[in-house]
């Protein structure tokens, strides 16, 4: 098992290596040149800036029973079909019960906004999020180290 990070604006890699270090779990971050990141412990893997090549890189590197970060819900869908487990920064655990209806819904909205050009605002990340991620994301690991 490894730990695979969408790196690329994920508001949670602090967290996650953190929990990845704890562990002792590979941890590998992908992100594009565009983003800075450094880290002793985990692998950082740089891609060329570029529609869809981190994630494409992310989903190369997968396999069953690793752990995806990712906000992406095509990324979770690809991760879903290598038999990984996918999970957001919010700590939410995409699955085969709900991610059709998640694609769906990225779907129809992107079909609004394209019509109606109209834009949702998404609420600034508090810390409550990063403590709830947090939680939910060491539940997971914990759970997948005693397998």
């Amino acid at each position: 098992m490894k730990i695979l990070v969408d790196a690329d604006g994920c508001p949670v890699k602090d967290i996650i290596l953190n929990v990845a270090k704890e562990y002792n779990i590979k941890l590998i971050m992908i992100k594009n040149i565009c983003h800075d990141l450094y880290d002793d412990y985990a692998e950082i893997i740089t891609v060329d800036q570029g529609k869809d090549v981190v994630d494409i890189t992310l989903i190369n590197h997968t396999k069953e029973g690793d752990i995806v970060v990712t906000q992406d819900y095509g990324v979770a869908a690809m991760a879903i079909a290598k038999r990984a487990i996918a999970i957001n920064q919010n700590g939410w655990c995409y699955t085969d019960d709900n991610i059709d209806e998640l694609l769906m819904q990225r779907h129809l909205g992107q079909e609004m906004r394209r019509k109606h050009k109209k834009y949702t605002k998404i609420p600034k990340r508090t810390r409550e999020n990063d403590i709830l991620f947090e939680e939910k994301f060491r539940e997971l690991v914990a759970n997948l180290a005693k397998e």
